[in-house]
């Protein structure tokens, strides 16, 4: 008897052809919308965690935000000391106009000591670093990223030629490897130069900020309490600094993350409600066109059951089919337009699978009301027809 409802089912589905095209659609396009919407995430998040994590979970970044606390370079430094930290990088940071005949820009000026290459894990792509003799003698040298020496020097060779930040004359001694694009930028717009240069520079005689390189993953948490317990007794003032790891960032967008799910979930349920109701109309309206088929089944002996079967079976084949053309229209779109990594493709399936399940459920309740209907009718109701 399953099966014959079953078949039943089927054929009623493929003689009203376009009917059952119509209403699948607003199933098709709530798992279309779905897939592809959680595929745009994922490839967002995927992008901004990767900018992320480049920039080294072993970093910290420290900031002195209090006007009224001076913390030396020396003393910052010190922290290098520690049994958890590798490396320390005190920065001074400001904008300065740059020229090079008659090409002018605007451009970041990072005053920094040689140990910022570890801790931000930069290299030179030409040229030399900046070098400890360097801050010694407050050198009028720099090394710049890749950005400015296209803008400055265009196809010349940068290594060796001289630009002009401010005032006076500075050197390029070496070009930084590229490194693209991150969440906080990155060095190849920026102009890097002796931190004491960059003190004379700006008149700034303290330390406002500076990145710690902890000696491992495992020891970033106890790195970042040596810092915060330093920086506590050299400012009084627990509020007056901020310490930060790219962890807490990735943390950060782990709830955002949680957060967009939960949205694209409710939208997908908004989606697939409002194309079970177009199934529901459409199921009533079959009802209607079939009270003649559905009176002379009950008059042959056929039970409300059975009415009631067939129908609901019916709704959950248009909602599954549904989801199914639904999933790979959306499938088919995203990686047409690369909005789908080989890394996501698993997550996508399981989204897919869920939302068609999701369909059966939305094709169940939706097509109880036709299905009741339906099996409530009569033999003498098919009279009415002729």
């Amino acid at each position: 008897m399953t099966w014959k409802i079953i078949k039943l089912s089927l054929k009623g589905i493929y003689n009203n052809k376009m009917r059952s095209f119509l209403t699948m659609l607003g199933i098709i396009i709530g798992v279309m919308a779905v897939v592809i919407l959680v595929s745009i995430t994922q490839g967002a998040t995927s992008g901004i965690t990767d900018s992320i994590s480049s920039m080294g979970s072993q970093q910290i970044t420290a900031t002195i935000s209090s006007e009224d606390v001076s913390v030396s370079a020396n003393d910052v430094e010190s922290l290098a000391s520690y049994p958890t930290i590798s490396s320390v990088a005190p920065v001074i940071s400001t904008n300065q106009t740059v020229k090079k005949n008659s090409n002018t820009g605007n451009y970041s000026i990072v005053g920094i000591t040689p140990s910022y290459f570890d801790v931000q894990d930069i290299d030179i792509q030409r040229g030399r670093k900046i070098v400890e003799s360097d801050i010694e003698w407050n050198t009028n040298i720099c090394v710049i990223g890749t950005e400015i020496a296209t803008d400055l020097f265009g196809t010349w060779d940068a290594v060796n030629g001289t630009i002009i930040i401010g005032d006076n004359i500075y050197k390029v001694v070496g070009v930084l490897e590229e490194q693209g694009s991150s969440l906080v930028g990155s060095d190849d717009n920026r102009i890097l130069i002796p931190y004491s240069t960059a003190s004379r520079m700006t008149g700034q005689t303290g330390v406002n900020s500076f990145y710690v390189k902890a000696t491992s993953e495992s020891t970033v948490n106890a790195a970042i309490s040596s810092v915060e317990t330093f920086l506590l007794q050299a400012t009084r003032d627990k509020d007056a600094y901020d310490v930060n790891n790219q962890s807490d960032v990735l943390d950060t967008m782990d709830d955002v993350t949680n957060t967009m799910s939960l949205l694209l979930a409710g939208i997908a349920a908004i989606s697939l409600l409002v194309g079970g109701i177009g199934i529901m109309n459409i199921m009533l309206v079959s009802v209607t066109e079939r009270t003649r088929e559905i009176g002379i089944r009950k008059a042959v002996g056929a039970k409300r059951r059975h009415i009631m079967l067939q129908f609901l079976c019916e709704a959950c084949i248009l909602s599954v089919l549904g989801g199914i053309i639904g999933l790979l229209l959306s499938f088919g779109t995203a990686e047409i337009y690369g909005l789908i990594s080989a890394t996501s493709v698993g997550m996508n399936w399981r989204v897919g699978i869920a939302a068609i399940a999701f369909c059966a459920v939305i094709g169940i309740l939706f097509g109880g009301y036709p299905a009741a209907k339906a099996s409530r009718l009569q033999p003498i109701d098919a009279l009415h027809t002729l």
